[in-house]
């Protein structure tokens, strides 16, 4: 791919505190992250601000997680393409920022997807523009591979409800986040450190 793009948005990165204050902040002004504002949006953005309060305190990186991170002889970046509002950024990004707190060779690094429409152009879903995408890259800010938007078991779980059912409704989304709360991040991890591994 063009590498224009990824140095582009390099110059907007946040840090995942600043994208932690940006959400609160707008929630406080009524607004959410992104270029469409609606109250859907601000009670998703309340929602994921309360669900990351909570992991940051409650996730931990699990020992295997930790022996591969000590294990890294070079440097990565996971630039990740990102939005306050969306359900699965919320539970993907705390274990991306405790697996980047665990390793000085991983630096984390978030842009807002409405704000680089060009980069996520670059890394579509079947052809949708879902976040959150994490792009690992090298020292010299090559793409050596994208994860994304949520762990194998979760897209399964999607990709088979939305064939027998056609869309995702509430019922399905709350199981979900239930998913997501007893895995604990550990699928997430696994898949994460494969990546680094292999590249």
């Amino acid at each position: 791919m063009n590498n224009s793009f990824i140095k582009n948005s390099l110059n907007n990165t946040i840090s995942y505190s600043a994208y932690r204050n940006l959400i609160k902040k707008l929630i406080a002004e009524g607004k959410s992250t992104g270029i469409e504002q609606s109250d859907e949006r601000l009670n998703f953005s309340m929602l994921n601000d309360k669900r990351m309060d909570r992991l940051d305190k409650t996730l931990k990186i699990s020992d295997e997680t930790q022996n591969s991170l000590n294990n890294l002889n070079k440097g990565f970046t996971f630039l990740v393409i990102a939005e306050g509002w969306c359900g699965d950024a919320a539970q993907i990004l705390p274990i991306i920022n405790k697996v980047s707190e665990a390793s000085d060779k991983i630096e984390f690094k978030i842009v807002l997807r409405d704000e680089n429409e060009d980069l996520m152009n670059q890394f579509l879903t079947n052809g949708s523009k879902s976040i959150p995408k994490v792009l690992i890259l090298d020292q010299e800010n090559n793409v050596l591979d994208s994860w994304g938007p949520r762990p194998g078991v979760a897209s399964k779980m999607v990709l088979d409800y939305k064939a027998l059912n056609g869309s995702l409704d509430e019922d399905f989304k709350k199981n979900l986040q239930i998913w997501y709360n007893k895995d604990k991040g550990n699928n997430t991890q696994e898949e994460l450190i494969g990546l680094l591994q292999a590249s």
